[in-house]
């Protein structure tokens, strides 16, 4: 079960921190006892706690840390906390239980770009991250700048399915080694639309499309940086024979990203992205990185906090 903030959000054509934690507040309890009803589960079932740490907006991330560590000492159960980054890659268990390291991941969300390794070792290590805008931002930023609705990312993703990838040449973003870089065509979008003294809707289909066509060839060209390593590029090797790819995060839904990336990949390696509503933060994901992270570890002391920084680890 999934209860989504969006429409609380639209208004402000983004998300407000303190809206979001009361919401938080008032969802979370009748969100875990219907997912407990939905599953046919009781309480005395339940082994353990998983609970987001971080990264993210701290008011929201208190509530659930806060929570999640109520319900374990009232329970006498263990509990953990995990990175939803972390999370983010440990998704494709979900589907493919028999997935095992080392894996390249490619976390795409609003708040974050993250190229990874997991390690056999269950560890995981960044290799390339974003110099400024993450790819999520940058899409909601270009859909404010299109006048398209929050969130931006799924209504960029729409108005592009009617409009030509090729209408226009945006840059592709240029940063160092395997780093990410958005805020170059994004401001390139917006000088587009400043030259123009009105826009067709098929124009602004235009638009969209060849905007998302820029961040998606700049995501998968890392991707393609860190398998196949040049001297220029900087990336790893140690892949193995068939190398395998996750991509996950909730960009990971924009279907011309996960087109593309079969298209560009799907000869060359092992392609995991997980269905669309296992990309977008969800439970389910963090109870697959807890697995993970538990057998690494083991359960947290508690108490422990938030951690709004919280990396990967």
């Amino acid at each position: 079960m999934i209860r989504s903030q969006d429409a609380l959000h639209a208004p402000y054509g983004g998300v407000v921190p303190e809206l979001a934690a009361r919401a938080h507040l008032q969802s979370l309890v009748p969100v875990i006892e219907r997912a407990l009803e939905n599953a046919g589960t009781r309480w005395e079932q339940v082994d353990g706690v998983a609970v987001t740490r971080g990264p993210g907006l701290i008011g929201c991330l208190l509530v659930g840390v806060n929570l999640g560590q109520a319900i374990a000492w009232a329970r006498k159960l263990p509990v953990i906390g995990v990175s939803h980054l972390a999370a983010h890659v440990f998704a494709a268990l979900l589907e493919e239980p028999d997935l095992h390291p080392p894996v390249l991941g490619l976390v795409v969300s609003g708040g974050h770009s993250d190229l990874i390794r997991w390690h056999t070792d269950g560890s995981i290590s960044v290799i390339g991250r974003t110099l400024d805008d993450a790819a999520g931002e940058a899409f909601d930023k270009g859909a404010r700048i299109l006048g398209l609705p929050f969130p931006g990312g799924p209504a960029i993703d729409a108005l592009a399915a009617k409009g030509d990838p090729r209408a226009i040449r945006f840059p592709r973003p240029r940063a160092p080694g395997l780093d990410f870089s958005f805020s170059g065509v994004k401001t390139a979008l917006l000088y587009e639309v400043r030259k123009r003294t009105s826009i067709s809707e098929q124009e602004r289909a235009d638009l969209a499309a060849s905007y998302q066509e820029a961040i998606v060839d700049a995501l998968l060209q890392r991707v393609e940086g860190a398998l196949f390593p040049s001297p220029a590029r900087g990336g790893g090797s140690g892949w193995g024979p068939e190398p395998t790819v996750v991509i996950g995060g909730g960009v990971a839904r924009n279907r011309r990203l996960r087109e593309a990336a079969r298209s560009r990949l799907g000869n060359t390696a092992h392609l995991v992205i997980p269905a669309p509503e296992l990309c977008t933060d969800n439970a389910a994901m963090i109870g697959a990185a807890a697995l993970i992270e538990w057998d690494r570890r083991g359960p947290d002391p508690a108490p422990f906090d938030a951690d709004p920084a919280l990396g990967f680890a």
